[in-house]
């Protein structure tokens, strides 16, 4: 068997200075080559690593400070809890889904889980460099089917959620959380911008879940977009977060995702 990892720095055109380290995970070694050919051929990407199966990622996304991965869904038979075992193993790394043919269940879950972009193999050349540029900065990537999908899978529980209820009790602590996940940042970056801790910013975030009766980041999104949460959103100011003496949010818990 073909050993299917691969360094492509010597692709990297001389006299440059990547600031995009990528990571190819597909079980087919031509795709992955015309890939990496496309995104190579780009002074500001790199493709530090290729894998041809999931042991091999989660060995390289481990090992690797990357940020970015494209991870084929026919890599195992279970994609969807692969990504969480990733996300787990590489909090910080953007993952985007490559599939032959996007269905709509599985679209859903695996923005539940933590992806920021979905592809098929039929994407153009240009479109896959721009998906990696905005997905690297925290944007998503996915067509209008897509969002369609998403948007039908909240409007489906919209039944179970309190946004009426929930909205008015929503204090300015809450409404900073919820700022910076409707931007897309992680729960590490919302606490370096409003000046508090990672573990004050997931125990919050916790608390917006219990009250608005929702389950993850996907449907907090949805739901401030759909109710308009943010209509008063309040400033961003720094330390607004920090627990005082006896604050119930600075005890430990384990984060939501």
């Amino acid at each position: 068997m073909l050993n299917s990892r691969h360094n492509a720095a010597n692709s990297t055109p001389a006299g440059t200075n990547p600031s995009l380290r990528l990571i190819l995970a597909d079980s087919q070694a031509i795709f992955r080559a015309g890939i990496a050919k496309i995104l190579t051929s780009e002074p500001d990407i790199r493709v530090v690593a290729q894998t041809g199966d999931l042991g091999q990622t989660l060995t390289e996304v481990s090992a690797r400070d990357a940020d970015l991965l494209f991870f084929e869904h026919g890599l195992t038979p279970a994609p969807v809890e692969a990504v969480a075992e990733i996300l787990k193993r590489a909090p910080r790394i953007r993952i985007v889904v490559l599939v032959d043919n996007a269905v709509e269940r599985d679209t859903v879950d695996y923005f539940r889980r933590g992806v920021h972009g979905l592809i098929t193999r039929g994407i153009a050349p240009e479109l896959l460099v721009r998906c990696v540029r905005k997905v690297a900065k925290g944007e998503t990537w996915l067509d209008n089917q897509g969002i369609n999908w998403l948007v039908h899978a909240f409007r489906t529980q919209s039944a179970q959620l309190r946004p009426a209820e929930g909205k008015h009790r929503l204090n300015e602590k809450e409404l900073l959380i919820i700022s910076g996940v409707a931007r897309g940042l992680r729960n590490r970056e919302i606490a370096g911008e409003i000046g508090t801790s990672e573990q004050v910013v997931k125990n919050c975030l916790r608390k917006i879940y219990d009250k608005l009766g929702i389950k993850d980041r996907l449907e907090l999104a949805l739901c401030t977009v759909h109710e308009r949460l943010l209509e008063h959103r309040p400033a961003v100011t720094a330390g607004i977060l920090d627990p005082g003496p006896g604050d119930p949010g600075a005890s430990p818990a384990s984060s939501p995702e």
